[in-house]
């Protein structure tokens, strides 16, 4: 029978100065390579940092995530004319008109 013996990482010290300076540096370097490290003060442990287990999540795309939508032309260009405001209503606001009085 062959057993093999798990290899344990040996986790990395830094000293409190170094991580204050190096810190998000230090972080990003832990996530990638998914090794923890222990932070001393004056050479006592004094914290850990081990990063989560990254999960990634597969995105789909909106087109592909249905099966009944198709495009059907340029939908990159701009609008036709015909399908836009006339220049004169681009920059006046809405008249809010008063509601006219009914007589009696």
């Amino acid at each position: 029978m062959v057993m093999k013996a798990a290899v344990q990482s040996e986790t990395r010290t830094i000293p409190a100065g170094e991580f204050k300076a190096k810190c998000l540096k230090l972080m990003d370097e832990a996530v990638i390579t998914q090794q923890p490290f222990t932070i001393t003060k004056r050479g006592k442990a004094v914290g850990k940092f081990v990063p989560e287990q990254s999960e990634e999540k597969h995105s789909r795309p909106f087109v592909g995530s249905s099966p009944g939508i198709k495009i059907l032309g340029d939908i990159i260009s701009p609008l036709p004319q015909e399908w836009t405001l006339p220049e004169w209503m681009w920059d006046k606001p809405k008249k809010s008109g008063k509601k006219a009085k009914k007589k009696k």
